[in-house]
C-alpha cells in the first residue's frame, strides 16, 4: 500500500519560510517522480513543484520560482518542499504526489498517488 505522508507544514508570517517534507512508503520511491501541489478552498488543485526521479531536473509554478525549492534524498525516501519569502497568497492546503512517469507523460499533471495534505498558512 502506498503512502505518502506530508509534515512540516504551519503558519508564518509574510517573508518567512517553511519547510515540507514528504515521507514516502509502499513503491520503490527512486523511480517515481515527485510533485507538490496546493490547494485553496473554492479552487482547483494547482501544480507547485516537481523533480525527476533522481533529483536532476526540477520544475516550478512562475508564481514561485526562485522563492521555492524541492529536492529529494532517495536513501530515506522522502521529498522536501522549501519555501522562502512565503506570500499570504502561498496560503493553502499542500499536497504531496508521485507517480512512475511513462514516455510522454507530464511532469505537472497526472499524478497517480497523493498525500493527505499539510496546511501552511502565511500572515500578512
Amino acid at each position: 500500500q502506498v503512502q505518502l505522508v506530508e509534515s512540516g507544514g504551519g503558519l508564518v508570517q509574510a517573508g518567512g519560510s517553511l519547510r515540507l517534507s514528504c515521507a514516502a512508503s509502499g513503491r520503490t520511491f527512486s523511480r517515481d517522480a515527485m510533485g507538490w501541489f496546493r490547494q485553496t478552498p473554492g479552487k482547483e488543485r494547482e501544480f507547485v513543484a516537481a523533480i525527476s526521479m533522481r533529483g536532476i531536473n526540477t520544475y516550478y509554478a512562475d508564481s514561485v520560482k526562485g522563492r521555492f525549492t524541492i529536492s529529494r534524498d532517495n536513501a530515506k525516501n522522502t521529498v522536501y518542499l522549501q519555501m522562502n519569502s512565503l506570500k499570504p497568497e502561498d496560503t493553502a492546503v499542500y499536497y504531496c504526489a508521485a507517480k512512475f512517469m511513462r514516455p510522454g507523460s507530464s511532469y505537472y499533471t497526472a499524478y497517480d498517488y497523493w498525500g493527505q495534505g499539510t496546511q501552511v498558512t502565511v500572515s500578512s
